[in-house]
């Protein structure tokens, strides 16, 4: 008996998972304070001290001071010699180039969902929809700015292209940043370019189900009476 063998005859190991482990708490104070950024908690310019950043988030200064050397490598902050950590203002230059990245994944991404989406998909974008108009026309800032992240987010996930999604994702958070300066004055013209694309979405599926071969059964149903013409056959 071969080795191969012995081993096949043998009891099934158990399944080996990988070892659970926390979150760096670098990690986590990294993603908190990028959000507070984002969010505009921490507003362009804004001096941070990293002993209140450090109190505020209730950990010492050590992760805080990783995480600065990282937001400043990732564009979000400053850092000034014998002044300290200051958050990043975008330049004009910086806000046209990352638009530019944005509307070529965006071009993409809307291909692909368009070709993808499936009813149910479309459902779910234009509740996104919805809720994004409902939030501009109550003039919730808050609302609208994370609205207009998740229908950029769900189209991405209709096309159904991980690389895509993921490069979509990290644009799209430092175009959050940004988009909550002009949100307001951008308001419904913003989300009417976004039905807009929901539209072309809803087109194109309606497109692939139209060139979509019928089977037999569902083409004899269609028929008056459900049955199929007589006579007719394969002429295999």
């Amino acid at each position: 008996m071969g080795v191969a063998e012995t081993f096949a005859e043998g009891p099934a190991p158990g399944l080996i998972r990988p070892v659970q482990r926390p979150v760096p708490l670098r990690q986590s104070v990294y993603e908190a304070l990028v959000e507070l950024v984002v969010g505009g908690a921490l507003r362009p310019g804004q001096h941070l001290v990293e002993s209140e950043l450090a109190r505020q988030l209730g950990v010492s200064r050590q992760p805080v001071r990783e995480a600065l050397h990282r937001l400043e490598a990732e564009g979000w902050i400053d850092l000034r010699p014998s002044h300290g950590a200051f958050v990043h203002v975008p330049t004009d230059r910086e806000v046209d180039q990352l638009l530019d990245v944005r509307e070529l994944l965006e071009g993409a991404t809307a291909r692909l969902a368009a070709r993808a989406a499936t009813p149910e998909a479309v459902a779910a974008l234009r509740a996104t929809w919805q809720e994004g108009v409902a939030a501009v026309e109550s003039a919730d800032l808050a609302a609208a700015v994370a609205a207009n992240n998740d229908f950029h987010a769900a189209v991405a996930e209709i096309a159904g292209n991980a690389v895509l999604a993921q490069l979509s994702e990290i644009v799209g958070r430092r175009v959050r940043w940004y988009y909550r300066k002009v949100a307001p004055a951008r308001g419904h013209e913003s989300w009417s370019e976004h039905a807009a694309a929901l539209a072309r979405v809803h087109t194109e599926r309606t497109r692939t189900a139209y060139h979509e071969p019928v089977a037999p059964a569902a083409a004899a149903s269609s028929r008056p009476g459900g049955h199929p013409k007589a006579g007719s056959h394969n002429g295999g």
